[in-house]
């Protein structure tokens, strides 16, 4: 029986076009009543013969695709979206390739390891967190936000602006204008 209901998984996994699942995606695919046990047996055996890829405690990844890292930041973590230095590298602000995927959150700051790469997450106000769009699948901020999360973070000491790596003129100034508005002051910063 756990054979068949392993062959259904397999099937409704493939059919779904998805690339990352949580532990209950993966369990209301199954759709068939199983025990717990069972289960997760069947997860360790799709693991064993390379369908699935375990990220961390109940998210999942089919094995042998290669999902972008911003991806799996907003998957690993929620509500997030990828900003910072890896955002403005994305759009070409900042040269530098970061070494580690950052994102902002409402939740506590947490930093994790997925396969030698690290996502960082810092904590932005409920009220700050905007200005981000979706692209190629994953929530990354704006160009213009993602400088502005920088300057916060910097502002408060949890970060530091290298100006002299940031390629300005990229932004759009009167959308930074406005949205630097929705931020408290940090302390005169003065970037464009």
């Amino acid at each position: 029986m756990e054979t068949s209901n392993s062959a259904v998984l397999v099937k409704q996994i493939y059919q779904s076009k998805l690339e990352l699942f949580t532990t209950k995606t993966l369990r209301d695919m199954l759709g068939a009543k199983v025990s717990q046990a069972a289960f997760f047996s069947m997860l360790a055996r799709l693991m064993r013969q390379n369908i699935l890829q375990k990220l961390e405690r109940d998210k999942y990844m089919l094995a042998g695709r290669r999902v972008h890292d911003f991806r799996i930041a907003n998957f690993l973590y929620e509500p997030s979206y990828v900003s910072l230095e890896a955002a403005l590298n994305f759009h070409g602000v900042l040269s530098q390739f970061p070494y580690e995927v950052a994102s902002m959150t409402t939740r506590k700051p947490v930093t994790k390891t997925v396969d030698e790469k690290t996502y960082r997450y810092a904590r932005i106000k409920r009220p700050l967190f905007w200005g981000y769009e979706s692209i190629q699948g994953f929530l990354i901020a704006q160009p213009e936000k993602a400088l502005l999360d920088l300057l916060y973070l910097t502002s408060k000491g949890l970060a530091i602006v290298h100006t002299d790596e940031l390629d300005t003129s990229k932004l759009d100034k009167a959308r930074f204008a406005l949205y630097a508005k929705e931020f408290p002051t940090m302390n005169g910063m003065d970037i464009l």
